[in-house]
Formats: structure tokens, C-alpha cells, sequence
């Protein structure tokens, strides 16, 4: 692994240019002033849009998976992350994390309400531009951990836990790892674009709340079969496309870094896809569409933490191994006796896990000055931390919540599906309504 000198870091992460220009004033160092870079801001503000079509494409790739009966409700906690994370981000959600003058847990709070961001910039684009941004991640974040609770979580109860989770669980772990004050930052831990920030801490918080829900009625002798495989597809398509501006907007530039992270987020999926395929084909004998679409969500998981921070060629191994695990994770997930209803555990969780320890392993450009092996000891303490950080806090916070209410429906709603007595609406006219019911696979 090639350690390069403090420009070349600062050029593999300007995600976090303000905050590293700044320790280098801070440390004497002879810094140009940031000026407003046009181009930058055209694509940051492309790249905000492109991430924030993503939590649509997650309703789609989550609605197919479930049953007819519940597919408003499945696509509805996607839908609400985006009213409900938006709002706290700006109250206090960014200050949280992106707070100037915080400590090694917190950022400070002379952002509330992104108050002081007027005619500011972070790098070379708006500090409004770059809040938005990052409004997007954590939005996100939310919507992925509803995939394990679906057909059973009350809704009222799942915005109560996400708002929560947003500002105490969320907030303060993107602050440790991307924040210049974050104990994770200073310890050189690598991480693009949110593979321990979103993905670890969504996919265990996800499996947390399944534990905590308890399965769906007649898990795992009623097999739940996805309703609308084609809007599966869809999904995992829109899902790829707003995942380019994820991770290649998390270079804050249009330059170099961005174009590496692009590409490396075309690579790791397909071969993602690819390898899930061979693995079904293996063992099932045929290829399916939900494999593939969940090959190449995998891959995007795994690359995220270390798409600018790896070669193409790695990618590809990154994509593979990835894919290999989370393929493996699904199919063990019963001994976990957790109904992880979409697998966010398997598929972000694992992927997120995988692809942070991959980042260590072949990165070529990192800024840390580590060797490799105190680069991969570092990577493994920030998985620790964000694992221990999303499941402890998690489980709390939905304790917590069900003394304010009870978590889940009554066991008529779960059985009939949600869409109705949540949101008296129904996705399908009265004819297509069984589609997707469960099917009896035998036992008691």
C-alpha cells in the first residue's frame, strides 16, 4: 500500500477538505484561502439529486420484495425517511456531525437549524450544498433499516425509532469517522463513502430490530415471495444510477477522485452481480432477477468505503468477495433465528463489514502514513465501534420507544396486510390484493 505525502491526501478525500485545510492552518501550514469552484458546485448539486433519488429506488426495490398486501406501507418508510430525516438534519442533525468546535464524540452546535452556513463554503463548493448533500446520507440510512421490520413495525412507532436513531446514533457516528474532531477521523480510518457511517450501522441496527420485533407470524414455515419482481429491477436500477453521485459526489469535487470513485462503483457491481449469479446458478440451478438485483446492491455496498481508494482491477475482488459473503449471509441467516424480513443484515451489514476491511487491505492511496497493518488494525477498530455504536444504541432506543406505544400491529393487520389499516389505502385493485400472499411450506 503507497502512502502518499499531505497533498496527495488531501487530494484523495476533499469530501473533508475544509476540515483538513483547517488543521493545516491550525498546524502552520501555508494554505490558500477556498475560493467558490463553479464546476464543483454544478456537480454537487447533480450529485445531491442523484443520492436523494436513491431513497425512491430503495421504495421500489423493497416494495417488490414484500407482499401486495403491504406494499404501500414497505415504500411508505422509505417515502417518510425523506420528510422525516430532512427536517432534523437541518434542525440538528448536520451540526451534529459537521458542527465546527465539537469534541471527539460531537460536533458543536453553532449550526442548529444550519444557522452560520450563509456565504460559507467547505472545499470549493456552498456549505448549504455540501449540508444537502449530506442530508442525503443520512436519509438514506433510515430508509435501509426498514426492509428488516416490514409487514409487522407499526409506522408510527418505526418514525418515532428513526428520528432517534437519525440524531443520536446516525449524527454522531458520520461525525467520529468524517469530521476533523471525530476520534475515527483522527485515527486514520478510511472511509469514502459511508460503508461503516450507513451501511454497517443500518444493517446491524436492522438486525437489532428484527430481535426486538420478533418474527413475522409463521416465520420461516410461510415463505413471504417477493409480489412485482420487475419492480425489484427497477428498484436495483435506480438504486445504481444515484449510487454514481453517492459515491463519486463524495469527492466535493468534479476532479480525479470522483472519476476513480465512479468508475469503481461501475466495476464492483457487476462483478457483484456476476459472482451472486454463479453462487445461485451453483446451487439453485438458475439464475433469478432478484438475484442479480441483489448481486449488484451488494457490490455497491461493498465498494462504497473504498471506491476512491482502490484501483478498477480491485474493485472487481471487492465486488466478488463482497457478493460471496452476503450470498453466504442469507443463506445462514435462520441460524440467527432473527426474520430480517429483505436481508438488510446480510446485504449492507456483512457487505458494509466486508468492504471497510477490503478498503485497509487494497487501498493504494489513503493519506493515513500507516503501514498496512496498522492501517487494517484501524479499519477493524472502526468496524467495532460502528457495530457496537448502531446495535447497543438501537436496541435502546427501541426499548424506549415501545414504552411509548407498542412496536408492532395487532396479528389481524399482520396477517391481512398493512396498507390498509395504516394508511387506508391499498396498492392494487381489489383483484390483484392476493398476489403475493404467503405460501404453507409444511411443519407444525
Amino acid at each position: 500500500m503507497r502512502t502518499p505525502d499531505r497533498t496527495t491526501a488531501l487530494a484523495a478525500a476533499p469530501l473533508l477538505a475544509l476540515a483538513l485545510g483547517s488543521a493545516a492552518l491550525a498546524q502552520g501550514a501555508a494554505t490558500p484561502p477556498p475560493t467558490l469552484n463553479s464546476g464543483d458546485t454544478a456537480w454537487m448539486l447533480v450529485s445531491a439529486a442523484l443520492v436523494l433519488l436513491m431513497t425512491p429506488g430503495l421504495a421500489f426495490f423493497y416494495g417488490g420484495l414484500t407482499r401486495a398486501q403491504s406494499v404501500l406501507n414497505t415504500m411508505m418508510m422509505s417515502v417518510v425517511s425523506i420528510g422525516l430525516v430532512g427536517v432534523l438534519w437541518m434542525l440538528a442533525g448536520y451540526t451534529i456531525a459537521f458542527g465546527p468546535n465539537g469534541n471527539a464524540l460531537v460536533g458543536g452546535f453553532s449550526n442548529l437549524g444550519l444557522e452560520g452556513l450563509q456565504g460559507q463554503l467547505t472545499g470549493t463548493i456552498p456549505s448549504y450544498v455540501f449540508a444537502a448533500f449530506q442530508a442525503m446520507f443520512a436519509i438514506i440510512a433510515l430508509a435501509l433499516i426498514s426492509g428488516a421490520v416490514i409487514e409487522r413495525m407499526r409506522f408510527g412507532a418505526f418514525v418515532l425509532f428513526g428520528g432517534l436513531w437519525s440524531l443520536l446514533i446516525y449524527s454522531p457516528l458520520a461525525h467520529w469517522v468524517w469530521s476533523s474532531d471525530g476520534w475515527l477521523f483522527k485515527d486514520g480510518a478510511l472511509d469514502f463513502a459511508g460503508g461503516t457511517v450507513i451501511h454497517i450501522s443500518a444493517g446491524v441496527s436492522a438486525l437489532v430490530a428484527a430481535f426486538v420485533l420478533g418474527p413475522r407470524i409463521g416465520f420461516p414455515r410461510n415463505a413471504h415471495i417477493p409480489h412485482n419482481v420487475p419492480l425489484v429491477l427497477l428498484g436495483a436500477g435506480l438504486l445504481w444510477f444515484g449510487w454514481m453521485g453517492f459515491n463519486a459526489g463524495s469527492a466535493a469535487a468534479a476532479n480525479q477522485t470522483a472519476g476513480l470513485a465512479f468508475i469503481t462503483t461501475l466495476i464492483a457491481p457487476a462483478a457483484a452481480m456476476l459472482t451472486w449469479l454463479v453462487w445461485e446458478s451453483s446451487r439453485a440451478g438458475k439464475p433469478t432477477a432478484v438475484g442479480a438485483a441483489t448481486g449488484l446492491v451488494v457490490g455497491l455496498v461493498a465498494i462504497t468505503p473504498a471506491c476512491a481508494f482502490v484501483s478498477p482491477w480491485a474493485a472487481v475482488i471487492v465486488g466478488a468477495v463482497g457478493a460471496t459473503a452476503s450470498y453466504w449471509a442469507v443463506q445462514l441467516k435462520h441460524r440467527l433465528r432473527a426474520d430480517d424480513s429483505l436481508d438488510v443484515f446480510a446485504c449492507h451489514g456483512v457487505a458494509g463489514i466486508v468492504g471497510a476491511l477490503l478498503t485497509g487491505a487494497l487501498a493504494f492511496t489513503t493519506g493515513s502514513g500507516k503501514p498496512w497493518g496498522e492501517q487494517m488494525l484501524t479499519q477493524i477498530v472502526s468496524v467495532v465501534a460502528s457495530v457496537v455504536w448502531a446495535g447497543v444504541g438501537s436496541f435502546v432506543l427501541l426499548k424506549l420507544v415501545g414504552l411509548i406505544m407498542p412496536l408492532r400491529v395487532p396479528a389481524s393487520q399482520e396477517v391481512a396486510g398493512i396498507d390498509q389499516s395504516a394508511h387506508s389505502e391499498q396498492g392494487y385493485s381489489e383483484n390483484e390484493t392476493g398476489l403475493g400472499a404467503p405460501v404453507f411450506l409444511g411443519g407444525d
